[in-house]
């Protein structure tokens, strides 16, 4: 077996062949912040790209305060988005159609998607998104699996 090397920055702890980063509780996550080109400053939305190295995808999570509505609508290039609710209900407005969600509701979106989410609760909007590039998964699950048949060891 392999030494795994570590390091920590910025709140992320790397080894060879992962990365960690701590988002914080989700009551937390109304608290993280980031300026977006368009809005400006945004609160409760956290893009992971950065801290967890990603090269295929970007996950952002997310919290919208009760009765706020995201103030745009937007499509992608090449992106689809899923959407999982993990708090709270509101709506999304996909090309015009009104879909409601609320805690265990997961929506994917293909890019040409116009598209737009509120909170309809009285308590906060919590959820996460992933962006991918559409029409980029070749394999999935089992067929991506490679098995080891060696016996698992976990350190005292």
């Amino acid at each position: 077996m392999s030494e795994t090397k570590t390091t920590v920055t910025s709140e992320t702890k790397r080894g060879t062949n992962y990365s960690h980063y701590n988002g914080g509780t989700l009551e937390h996550w109304s608290q993280h912040k980031m300026v977006h080109p368009r809005v400006g400053k945004v609160r409760g939305k956290h893009f992971l790209k950065d801290h967890l190295d990603f090269t295929g995808c970007e996950i952002s999570i997310n919290s919208l305060p009760a009765g706020v509505a995201v103030p745009f609508s937007h499509q992608h290039k090449e992106n689809e988005e899923v959407y999982i609710f993990i708090k709270g209900s509101g709506q999304m407005l996909v090309d015009h159609e009104v879909i409601d969600v609320c805690e265990g509701s997961i929506v994917r979106i293909a890019p040409q998607g116009l598209r737009t989410w509120r909170n309809t609760s009285s308590e906060p909007l919590v959820y996460v998104v992933v962006q991918v590039r559409e029409n980029s998964l070749r394999q999935h699950t089992f067929e991506d699996g490679i098995p080891n048949t060696d016996p698992i060891i976990w350190p005292a």
